[in-house]
């Protein structure tokens, strides 16, 4: 039976519902609360390194730290903005905070370069394992919030969606326990702490797509 393009727009549109649209500064605090979780955890569970307030204060490990949570925040403003999207959107500025931390990896390959082989070995590896796992276990806090905010939105890149939620979630996870790590050293930091952010990454890449479907 023909009906009239009113009569037509009418009914299909008699079962909408009014949503509240997603607002960029709620993403952003469902990041930071979800990273403030991810800091009590560590405080809670791990306890704080014994250094981290009397001093001394080690360059390498306020540098390194410092990296990765401003790798976090960008790739968390990323993803909020890309569950928003919008013509003329730009999401590129997580990339020079990446450019950014790929120099501790980078850095710590040049240093292992002149090392002995025993320097990697040993309980330099068993600690290295607990910062990689440990550090991507609690930046999943992180992550989750992040999933669910995409969820609600619509992101027309779920891969790269994907992507920046793992780096933020392995960045945010690290940098929270660098606070329990006592190690300072270069290669200790920038091997396994940044494998934390690349494993993440990759994950993210793989699972979050298949949990943000529109």
């Amino acid at each position: 039976m023909f009906k009239d393009n009113t009569t037509l727009i009418a009914e299909l549109v008699s079962d909408l519902q009014p949503v509240s649209p997603l607002s960029f500064r709620r993403g952003m605090v469902v990041t930071a609360c979800g990273a403030a979780l991810a800091l009590l955890g560590v405080f809670g569970f791990m306890g704080l390194r014994p250094t981290l307030l009397s001093g001394p204060f080690d360059p390498v490990f306020f540098l390194a730290a410092g990296s990765f949570l401003i790798l976090g925040i960008a790739a968390s403003v990323a993803v909020v903005g890309m569950s928003r999207p919008q013509v003329g959107n730009e999401h590129g500025g997580w990339i020079w905070a990446a450019a950014m931390a790929t120099l501790l990896p980078l850095t710590a390959l040049m240093v292992s370069l002149f090392r002995p082989a025993s320097a990697v070995a040993g309980v330099f590896v068993e600690h290295g394992l607990d910062c990689l796992v440990k550090g991507s276990a609690f930046g999943l806090i992180v992550g989750a919030g992040l999933t669910l905010w995409l969820r609600r939105g619509a992101p027309t890149s779920t891969a790269t969606a994907g992507l920046l939620t793992g780096v933020a979630t392995g960045s945010f996870g690290i940098f929270a326990y660098s606070l329990h790590c006592v190690y300072n050293d270069i290669v200790h930091i920038g091997l396994w702490h940044s494998l934390a952010v690349a494993i993440s990454a990759a994950t993210g890449r793989v699972l979050v797509p298949l949990l943000v479907k529109w």
